[in-house]
């Protein structure tokens, strides 16, 4: 059954490439750390059609560019690390990165951002545990009108597990691209509320790859994340997503442009 589905499907990257989507930036350089002005800057060199951050705010209030609740992580013994949601922006500032980068507020990043303006910038607005429905509205206006005071609506696609922020992000801005990342929503369930796309776990869409069709013949886009290996990066490739997001950007565009060059072979030989 997944065979077929697999080779139904695989007409749909025929007439549109998949593209590459940065995971918290091309970190994967000497120097350079997840969510930081260094990975961002590194995907905007690399013409990679995304490079996608985690926004969380502070318990001041700050948006930060971080991605759990702890930061650095749990593997760090305290007091060398900090609650991300219970701590504020100056201490979260004092503790860099594993690479010696710091962390960056999302006025930072937007400062990045418009240097590059072929380079989207993919903003996974983060929920954490204790933040009230409230909460996540708050931020999530607070997000949207940030990126609207820099003018870079048109640059800016948004990404969510919770449903509360999605749901705010199809009030807030309504032209923007939209996607769930939790994966208990058929597409036309995220259709019917407004989403404009997918952007799901490997492990859901190889559970569901009829969804890639049914998202797409829906007018919405499909991403798939996080996927790394080479032969998983091809499956997603033949399956026809529309993004991959990936730690190892480099390999996930050659595979892309090697599938490309056999599918344009096989074309002018019929």
């Amino acid at each position: 059954m997944l065979f077929t589905a697999v080779a139904a499907l695989a007409t749909l990257s025929l007439s549109a490439q998949t593209q590459v989507i940065a995971h918290r930036g091309f970190h994967a350089k000497e120097g350079s750390d997840k969510n930081t002005i260094s990975s961002l800057l590194n995907a905007q060199q690399l013409g990679v059609y995304g490079s996608e951050c985690d926004i969380s705010m502070s318990a001041d209030d700050s948006l930060m560019v971080v991605h759990g609740s702890m930061h650095p992580d749990r593997r760090i013994p305290a007091p060398h690390r900090v609650h991300v949601t219970k701590d504020v922006y100056k201490d979260i500032r004092a503790i860099s990165c594993e690479g010696g980068n710091i962390v960056p507020t999302l006025r930072e990043y937007l400062v990045q951002t418009k240097k590059y303006p072929g380079t989207k910038l993919v903003i996974e607005i983060k929920n954490h545990k204790g933040d009230t429905p409230e909460r996540q509205k708050f931020f999530t206006k607070k997000i949207v009108e940030m990126v609207a005071e820099f003018g870079l609506e048109k640059q800016v696609d948004y990404i969510a597990f919770s449903k509360i922020i999605c749901d705010e992000l199809v009030k807030l801005a309504p032209n923007n691209e939209i996607a769930y990342l939790n994966g208990d929503f058929t597409p036309a369930e995220c259709k019917q509320r407004g989403y404009t796309g997918i952007d799901y776990s490997r492990k859901v869409l190889r559970e569901h790859p009829e969804w890639v069709k049914q998202a797409q013949e829906l007018g919405m886009k499909v991403n798939v994340w996080t996927v790394n290996k080479p032969e998983e990066i091809q499956f997603f490739i033949d399956l026809g997503v529309d993004f991959i997001t990936t730690d190892n950007p480099l390999e996930t565009i050659k595979l892309i442009e090697a599938s490309q060059k056999k599918h344009k072979k096989g074309k002018s030989r019929k």
